[in-house]
């Protein structure tokens, strides 16, 4: 982990309300694992306490990029900020995905909406080519899908309201892939990113078929290292639970480790 101001090589719109930005950190940038993020602070936003943390997209060389979505103020005043200008970065910080060894089990990425862009470098790090499953709302939130397709991975999509891929949850195509090659149930592995009802239906497909799976968790961080406890989730201890730290302990997670309010 590093603290750095770096600078902004490049900041392009990718599609509506998505932005893909690039930052020059050679500190930084040989030391990211799949699934680690970043903590920046968005120096042109004089009156923000806090640091946004955003999922590593790439790393290519001495950079690193990332793809968010202009939510809300700090968003929207990173969205403005060109090449040349600098930010303040904390990076990388988190537990990240494990990455899948060759000839090892097959692995099926499943993500939701900007999810997408913590799978991206694990699927560029797997010597073991697999499926990944996309999901959005709409056609505009799927992202990435030629990103994946050029380095090899067969993509499958989902959009709730049907204006690309498959209509419905990005969990039914998956569930129809795993169903379809049962099996083979013991050589494939889950990895998924994205909001906490698709994790959870991941977790329990997982279970089902007595398959492994790695979810990261996405839980709203303040600090990004583990001081304020903003950002726990309940894992398993023995017959019991306890609060782990999602930013210092996670983000990624075993399912099995996963405890679950309602279970169903």
């Amino acid at each position: 982990m590093l603290e750095q101001t770096v600078q902004i090589v490049s900041h392009e719109r990718d599609a509506e309300s998505y932005f893909r930005l690039v930052l020059r950190a050679p500190g930084i940038a040989p030391l990211i694992q799949p699934g680690q993020f970043a903590h920046v602070r968005i120096l042109p936003l004089k009156d923000a306490l806090l640091r946004r943390p955003f999922s590593i997209f790439q790393v290519a060389g001495d950079t690193f990029s990332i793809l968010y979505k202009n939510v809300g103020k700090g968003t929207d005043a990173l969205s403005r900020m060109r090449a040349g200008e600098e930010l303040n970065v904390i990076a990388p910080l988190g537990h990240g995905f494990t990455v899948p060894p060759a000839g090892g089990e097959t692995p099926l990425l499943v993500a939701g909406g900007y999810g997408m862009a913590a799978m991206f470098l694990l699927a560029q790090r797997s010597p073991q080519k697999g499926i990944v499953f996309v999901g959005g709302r709409r056609r505009v939130d799927i992202l990435c899908e030629k990103d994946f397709a050029a380095i090899g991975w067969e993509v499958r999509v989902a959009t709730e309201d049907g204006s690309h891929g498959e209509k419905g949850f990005v969990t039914v195509p998956l569930l129809a892939e795993i169903q379809k090659r049962r099996a083979e149930s013991g050589k494939r592995k889950l990895f998924a990113c994205g909001p906490t009802p698709m994790l959870k239906a991941v977790g329990k497909i997982a279970a089902d078929f007595n398959l492994p799976a790695e979810l990261s968790m996405d839980e709203h961080m303040c600090c990004g290292v583990g001081t304020c406890l903003a950002c726990v989730i309940k894992v398993k201890s023995g017959d019991s639970w306890e609060y782990q730290r999602t930013c210092t302990e996670g983000p990624v997670y075993d399912s099995r480790e996963i405890f679950w309010e309602d279970p169903k």
